[in-house]
C-alpha cells in the first residue's frame, strides 16, 4: 500500500496573513519594577546627627551659601571694661558729693584756694553722675550737681569764722558761677538725651506690643 505523503512543518508566519503588530509595553505596576523584578522602597531620610551640619550649611555655624552674612558690630574691648552703674537719687547724690568734697580737699592741697581748677574738675563729674543714674531718678541729677558744687567749695574758703566762712562761700559761688552753671546745664542736656531715649523705646514697644493684638 501506498502511504500518503506528509508535508514538512512550515514555521514562521503565513504569507496570506500580514505580521501583528508589536505590543506596548505595560506600565509599571506598584511594588514591581520596568524589568519584572520587584522594586524596592524609597529609604527613609537619614536623620540629623548631632554633630554634622545639615546639607546646604557649613559646620561652623555660618550662614547658608547663597545668603549674605551679617555685619557684626565690632565691640572695643575697652567699651567692655568701662564701669555702667545704675544709682538711685540717693546713691548719684553721696557719690558726687563725696567725689567733690575729696577734690576740694586735694585741689587745697596741692594749688592752694585756687578755685578755678575746682570748676574744671566740677564738669567730668557732672557727666558721670547723670550718665549713672538710674531711668526712674534722672531729674535728680540736675538738682545734685549744685548742691555737691557747693559742698567741695568749703576746703576751699578762707577760715576767718562764720562771717569769713559765709563770705567766702559766697564770693567763691559767684565767681565760678560759670562753672557752675556750665557743669549743671551739661548734667541737664545728658539727663534730657537719656529721658527722650528712653520714651521712644517704649513707645516703640507699645506700637510692636499692639500690631501683635491686632495680628
Amino acid at each position: 500500500m501506498e502511504q500518503p505523503r506528509t508535508r514538512a512543518a512550515r514555521y514562521g508566519p503565513r504569507r496570506d496573513r500580514p505580521p501583528r503588530p508589536p505590543r506596548p509595553p505595560l506600565p509599571p505596576q506598584a511594588g514591581r519594577a520596568p524589568g519584572g523584578g520587584v522594586a524596592r522602597s524609597a529609604r527613609p531620610a537619614a536623620r540629623p546627627v548631632p554633630g554634622r551640619s545639615a546639607p546646604g550649611r557649613p559646620a561652623s555655624g555660618g550662614p547658608a551659601p547663597g545668603r549674605p552674612a551679617r555685619a557684626r558690630r565690632p565691640v572695643l574691648p575697652a567699651a567692655r571694661n568701662l564701669p555702667n552703674p545704675r544709682l538711685t537719687g540717693l546713691g548719684g547724690g553721696l557719690f558726687c558729693g563725696f567725689v567733690m568734697l575729696t577734690l576740694g580737699f586735694l585741689v587745697a592741697l596741692l594749688f592752694g584756694s585756687v578755685q578755678t581748677v575746682y570748676g574744671v574738675l566740677f564738669l567730668p563729674v557732672c557727666v558721670l553722675t547723670a550718665l549713672w543714674v538710674r531711668e526712674e531718678d534722672l531729674l535728680t541729677a540736675p538738682v545734685i550737681v549744685p548742691i555737691a558744687f557747693a559742698l567741695g567749695l568749703l576746703p576751699l574758703v578762707d577760715n576767718g569764722g562764720s562771717d569769713g566762712w559765709l563770705m567766702g562761700m559766697v564770693t567763691g559761688l559767684a565767681t565760678q558761677a560759670g562753672w557752675l552753671y556750665g557743669g549743671t546745664l551739661v548734667a541737664g542736656a545728658i539727663v534730657l538725651g537719656r529721658r527722650v531715649r528712653t520714651v521712644r523705646v517704649l513707645n516703640r514697644r507699645a506700637a510692636a506690643a499692639r500690631s501683635r493684638l491686632r495680628a
